[in-house]
């Protein structure tokens, strides 16, 4: 590999607009990324990280500002243009062709040739083999792409990015979705693609990796270049504070609620081989946080309870009603409502409008006659995006155009105009930025505060000790502890999460 001296300016881009109509998606970004180095671009959603991302991609051409790569000026007409210069983006939800290899998703449209003509696959299997074996994983060349992890599916793009030669490689949100030992075996990756030489760009909500992992942090805030920092010359606090223009004095504003009667009430919940005789009850007013290592069982259980999963025995009751098993239907007029953990998969429909998203589990009440107008659709949709402050142009654009951060607070909207006694709300904040997190939170407490009983699914600790009443751990399918809101620490947590000794129940 080819690559500049340690220290190179790699990638440079200095006050770079992009509109789209009467949209500005970014008015003034600029980055400097050096070789060798790991550099942290952060900025809430809709900072105009994405818009950034495309145009150092070749996805989209920049209306104003300059762009060069390794000093040398650049104007991308496609992104097969930024790839043979040698730019490579890792999304969060990388893109195979499930259907077909690794080695063959790795060397798609340059298959090396034998002599006589035909693909060498003997020739692709080697070199693939000798690129996980650089990076330090065992996946099989040979086995479909279909049911990997999203986890081995980025280590395959990160493969594919090193057989390319990318010098530039942008990291978008890689973590997301990935458990503690696959973040660490990233980083690893990360840290050694660095020391070769190469130039990387890793975007991040999550502070603990920034500032573990990288060298350098640049901040965006409404589309503009804020500020460019050594990560060891800043704090957290700064951080935030760039990033929302203010004080975030308390991320996780909980308020004192009132504490009522049991109103969700689990008993007994089996299912073989995921999760065995849980028993929890919830009461109004209450936030009870769901912890546990991912992969513990937490999600498994609460779905169970709302009737999307199956279970083997148990009761589950809402407000003293029983509530019938594999019948979310049934869950949602007895008072249930989940928010699932995939958002985009599972929350909501991406080619439709907010207003269609947030009124789709009540239309049949918003019918008259079995007709459901346009008016009254939007009427809902209307209250409900505006008191969860949902930022569109219009609620006709399509759930699928908006940001992380609001894509979440439709499918809350959605499911809290189902006027619920229980809102499940499984990992509420995963992959949204540090200002919409505590709005987040916020309308969380203050659910709270109105009597409703939440179940917070989350695998960030922090979270759970900042909003939760009670802690519920689980571990392998069972419950480990129950910890009261001062019981609750760190360690008392970690503990029952791994089964070991020191939890107090």
């Amino acid at each position: 590999m080819a690559t500049a001296a340690t220290g190179t300016v790699a990638l440079a881009l200095s006050d770079v607009s992009k509109r789209f109509g009467q949209v500005v998606a970014l008015r003034a970004g600029s980055l400097t990324v050096t070789t060798g180095s790991i550099h942290a671009l952060v900025g809430e959603n809709g900072a105009g990280k994405s818009t950034m991302v495309k145009i150092i991609a070749g996805l989209y051409r920049p209306d104003s500002g300059s762009y060069e790569l390794f000093g040398e000026p650049v104007d991308f007409r496609t992104t097969a243009d930024a790839k043979d210069a040698g730019i490579a983006v890792i999304y969060q939800e990388p893109t195979l062709f499930p259907d077909l290899s690794v080695t063959e998703n790795i060397f798609m449209g340059r298959q090396p040739r034998s002599r006589f003509g035909s693909i060498d696959r003997k020739a692709m299997d080697t070199e693939a083999r000798a690129l996980f074996a650089r990076l330090g994983v065992a996946i099989d060349p040979e086995r479909p792409a279909d049911g990997l992890s999203i986890a081995d599916q980025q280590i395959i793009e990160i493969a594919k990015a090193i057989s390319l030669d990318a010098r530039v490689l942008i990291m978008d949100e890689p973590t997301a979705a990935l458990s503690g030992i696959e973040v660490d075996r990233l980083m690893t990756i990360a840290r050694a693609l660095r020391d070769e030489g190469r130039a990387l760009v890793f975007i991040s909500h999550r502070f603990d990796e920034v500032f573990s992992l990288c060298d350098t942090i640049t901040v965006m805030r409404d589309g503009s270049y804020v500020s460019t920092d050594a990560v060891a010359d800043v704090t957290v606090d700064d951080i935030v504070r760039r990033l929302v223009g203010r004080d975030v004095e308390d991320l996780y504003p909980k308020q004192d609620a009132q504490i009522g009667d049991v109103v969700l009430e689990i008993e007994g919940l089996t299912r073989a081989g995921v999760f065995h005789d849980v028993d929890l009850q919830v009461r109004r007013g209450e936030i009870v946080g769901l912890a546990g290592l991912v992969g513990a069982g937490r999600s498994e259980i609460m779905q169970a309870a709302f009737g999307v999963d199956p279970y083997d025995s148990g009761t589950v009751r809402v407000a003293g009603k029983a509530v019938p098993a594999g019948d979310p239907a049934a869950a949602i007029r007895l008072g249930l409502a989940l928010v699932p953990e995939d958002r985009r998969k599972h929350g909501l429909v991406l080619d439709a409008s907010i207003a269609r998203n947030i009124t789709m589990a009540i239309r049949r009440r918003l019918s008259r006659a079995g007709i459901l107008s346009s008016g009254a659709e939007n009427a809902t949709a209307r209250d409900w995006a505006s008191r969860l402050e949902v930022k569109a142009a219009t609620l006709d654009a399509l759930a699928g155009t908006l940001s992380g951060g609001n894509q979440q607070k439709v499918v809350l909207a959605k499911w809290l105009s189902t006027a619920p006694d229980v809102l499940i709300v499984d990992e509420p904040t995963r992959g949204i930025d540090v200002g919409t997190k505590a709005e987040v939170h916020r309308l969380l407490s203050a659910l709270a505060g109105e009597g409703m009983g939440i179940v917070m699914i989350s695998s960030e600790l922090p979270e759970v000790l900042g909003m939760a009443d009670r802690v519920v751990v689980v571990h392998e399918g069972r419950i480990t502890a129950e910890l009261s809101r001062e019981q609750a620490t760190p360690e008392a947590v970690m503990f029952a999460a791994t089964n070991t000794e020191g939890a107090s129940a």
